[in-house]
Formats: structure tokens, sequence, C-alpha cells
């Protein structure tokens, strides 16, 4: 690739963790040269119609690699659920699908191995994250505690809540915080709160 007359192009593209074939396009890759450059394994499709180069450098963070790639790939798409709370190490839960809220009047994307949810009030509670050299748009801990309630089962999300109340002294609970965030998403965690701290 690097004596590729696209050269310039892919070092352009390179900046993103994610490209379109319209931005190829724009850089100066036709579709035809973008299927070319997949079949040779130079770059890789995440979707219909989005690429990764293949040497993309996400650093040490490989274990969220293919989830970062996946949010990225999705216009306003934000790490929720299940995906946040591995991330946050809030659930035994082995993440099988990666969760990405959207906005709610969004038609839903599709990708290999992703969950979408469609959330209203997505911009609340939304926080970024970095993985590698990139910044992955996340819920923060207390909404992903507070959606557990909302969108997961019980025992999930109750044990979502525990494990964020015996967090560490580094990710100490804030537990107004978490208690604003349920009044303003209309779930009730006070007796579940009061039931784990006595």
């Amino acid at each position: 690739m690097t004596r590729s007359k696209y050269s310039k192009a892919f070092k352009v593209l390179s900046k993103k963790a994610i490209f379109s074939s319209a931005e190829g396009r724009k850089a100066g890759i036709p579709p035809r040269m973008l299927a070319y450059f997949y079949q040779k394994g130079m770059i890789e499709k995440v979707s219909r119609g989005m690429y990764k180069i293949k040497d993309i450098d996400f650093d040490s963070a490989f274990e969220w690699e293919d989830l970062a790639i996946t949010a990225l790939s999705i216009p306003n798409g934000v790490i929720c659920l299940i995906s946040a709370l591995c991330y946050y190490g809030l659930t035994d839960e082995i993440m099988r699908e990666f969760w990405i809220a959207i906005p709610h009047a969004t038609t839903a994307p599709s990708r290999k191995n992703t969950r979408i949810a469609r959330m209203r009030n997505i911009t609340f509670g939304q926080t970024t994250v970095k993985i590698g050299n990139k910044k992955i748009k996340i819920f923060d801990r207390e909404r992903t505690v507070v959606d557990s309630f909302r969108y997961l089962d019980k025992e999930t999300a109750l044990k979502s809540l525990k494990a964020y109340l015996n967090a560490s002294q580094d990710t100490k609970p804030d537990i107004d915080k978490l208690l604003k965030y349920a009044k303003k998403l209309r779930v009730d965690l006070t007796p579940y709160i009061s039931a784990f701290t006595l």
C-alpha cells in the first residue's frame, strides 16, 4: 500500500477509526479500488459500506477494539447496557454481542453481533472513554446502572447495582447522582439501595 497511488488517501483515512465508502470516494479512492483493497486484505469491512484500515493502532486496548470499532461505525452510537456494564466491571456476564444505544427517532443500522437499543435522552449521562487512541461515547456508570433496571432482567440489574455500591475507592459510588438519574429516568431505586446499604 505504501507504493500505491492511493497511499496519500489512505494516510488521511487512517486518522479515522472507520470510514465509509463515501469518505473513501471523497479522499480519491473509487469503490472498485476499495473492493480490491478489501480482497487483498489491506482493509477490513466493518459493515456494509464501512471499512477500517487493517493495521489501525488501538494500542493495548485490544480487549475492547471490536466494541470500539462497532460503536464508531454507528452515527450517534453510545455504548450501553451489557457492554457498558462489562467495560465498568459491573457484571459477571460475558459480552456475547455489542450493545449500542442510538437516538429513539433513528433507524437502527444492522451490525454483526450487535444489539441496538433505541433510547430517548441519549445525551443524558453520556461521557467518553479512550480506547486505544480513540475517544468512544459511552453512558457513565450511573446511567448504565439505572438503564439496567429499565431494559434488562431484574437479576442482572440488581447485580449491577450491588457491584456499583461495592466499588473500590477509585470508583467510589455517587449515590446522590445515581438517585438523580433514577428520578429523571423514572426508576425507583430507593428500596434496593436501602437493602444493599443497611
